[in-house]
């Protein structure tokens, strides 16, 4: 079976508002701030606010204002797949490569992209037992690597996978066929 792409998907169309981490001063219970780098988005540096496990929504009641407009105002960001195509971008030329960019461009699913252990990702995430081109490079750069991300990408009757090391080196991609059901 093949994934029908949608003619009206792209990276322009898929763009996402901004999201920032939600925070609030220390000592004034009761409104909730915009976190940026260095602060709020109102202002308030760092060093007087707890940040929370959570998003800023704009739209809540106690979101405060000034933090409301400028997040309202912010630009929009790139969607999973434009932000993975770019990074997709710096690995070593291949026919996996050139595909799994192919079907980034189109919109397809990323089924999963993670950070963790490297170990890890190999053990639970990776399936390279399934994968029938790259897998001893991916294996490779997995095991060289302390820690990594790690994308799966499905499209039409193929699983790549991206594995993306923290340690600088170029991102490695793989693939397989899709498991069904």
């Amino acid at each position: 079976m093949t994934q029908v792409p949608d003619a009206g998907w792209s990276f322009a169309t898929a763009r996402e508002p901004a999201r920032f981490g939600a925070g609030g001063l220390e000592g004034a219970p009761g409104v909730e701030h915009a976190m940026a780098d260095a602060g709020t988005l109102c202002g308030i540096p760092e060093q007087q606010i707890t940040r929370y496990r959570h998003l800023f929504h704009a739209e809540g009641r106690q979101a405060c204002a000034r933090c409301r407009r400028q997040a309202d105002a912010a630009p929009a960001q790139p969607s999973p797949q434009e932000r993975l195509h770019d990074r997709v971008r710096a690995a070593a030329q291949g026919r996996a490569r050139d595909d799994v960019l192919a079907a980034l461009r189109k919109g397809a699913k990323i089924a999963l992209w993670i950070n963790g252990p490297s170990a890890t990702l190999a053990q639970h995430y990776a399936r390279l037992d399934e994968l029938t081109e790259g897998a001893g490079p991916a294996a490779d750069a997995l095991e060289a690597a302390a820690a990594s991300g790690l994308a799966c990408v499905e499209d039409g009757s193929w699983r790549f996978i991206v594995v993306l090391p923290e340690n600088g080196d170029r991102p490695l991609v793989a693939r397989g066929p899709r498991r069904r059901g």
